[in-house]
């Protein structure tokens, strides 16, 4: 595929629908406001952008996300307590190790609590206000496996029959932290505690939303817990239908980490983190989350 122009960028498409390898940027100095405009036109033009060696700190790493907009605060509850080890509150730690450094050991809270980032989501998406960029930085990567794939939620929609469409325009989904957890840990999630669920209450986003160039898009992922109106099964099952005809082989691509600074659109797309040797592998991630003030942003209730 040929690279494409956007303002002071080259844009090098690694999908036909989605996901491109950007260069032009120079991440060593605070990024000019005209060529934060192209960052934001090709982040919507791909849903996708990838940044090699880009030599972030977490400092930098928060300022730049910044200029995309007004950043989320990590949020704190118990199971896990996520532990504080960067000293920022806008930086999540996506990562498998504890405070100290240490691998977070097997069959730990957090380490099934960890599992849930194995299934299809969008970032936040359990909060009533929902994000509209998350920037995923790798620290530390391990030497096989954990890569990033993504699913092209704009365009898998827009193949959907005309009448299919119709029947998801209006409809409401519950996105619950706790309902993809236990997803992924069954036995560990098989009971929320009260803390839990106060720290953590259900969100309610529309199924169509509208994408950042006007269109229409999906916006769903293993958060999602029931659809408004629907006999639990029937949503479960519709629920479970979108994200399954959504992550065909055509509409992903898993993005490898090469030290890379990552720019997802959580608007129009889902990811899942692939598997690693986490018992013997560190895997460091660091992401910021910016709040979306796009149509919608706020939820549906």
């Amino acid at each position: 595929m040929e690279p494409i122009r956007i303002g002071s960028l080259t844009c090098q498409p690694l999908h036909p629908t989605f996901v491109a390898e950007i260069t032009g940027v120079d991440f060593s100095k605070p990024i000019p406001d005209d060529q934060i405009c192209d960052i934001i036109a090709a982040q919507d033009r791909f849903g996708v952008t990838v940044y090699r060696n880009t030599s972030l700190d977490d400092q930098r790493h928060i300022a730049l996300s910044r200029q995309l907009g007004k950043l989320e605060q990590v949020p704190k509850f118990n199971g896990p307590k996520v532990p504080d080890r960067f000293g920022f509150p806008e930086l999540f730690d996506a990562g498998n190790t504890d405070r100290e450094g240490k691998i977070i050991q097997k069959d730990s809270r957090r380490w099934w609590y960890n599992k849930g980032n194995t299934l299809w989501h969008t970032d936040s998406s359990f909060n009533q206000h929902r994000s509209k960029y998350s920037l995923l930085l790798a620290h530390q990567i391990p030497n096989e496996g954990g890569d990033t794939e993504f699913a092209d939620m704009r365009n898998a929609y827009r193949a959907f029959p005309e009448v299919r469409k119709r029947q998801l325009r209006g409809l409401i989904a519950e996105h619950d932290l706790w309902h993809s957890r236990k997803l992924a840990a069954p036995q560990e999630y098989s009971a929320v505690t009260d803390f839990e669920r106060a720290a953590k209450p259900p969100a309610y986003h529309k199924l169509v939303q509208i994408a950042s160039d006007g269109g229409e898009t999906l916006y769903v992922a293993a958060h999602a817990s029931r659809i408004l109106g629907k006999p639990e099964q029937e949503g479960l099952r519709l629920i479970g239908e979108l994200i399954e005809d959504c992550t065909q082989a055509g509409w992903t691509h898993a993005v490898k980490w090469k030290q890379v600074g990552d720019l997802v659109n959580n608007r129009i797309v889902m990811h899942r983190g692939r598997p690693f040797s986490d018992q013997m592998e560190v895997r460091d991630m660091r992401r910021t989350t910016v709040f979306d003030d796009g149509p919608g942003s706020l939820g549906a209730v």
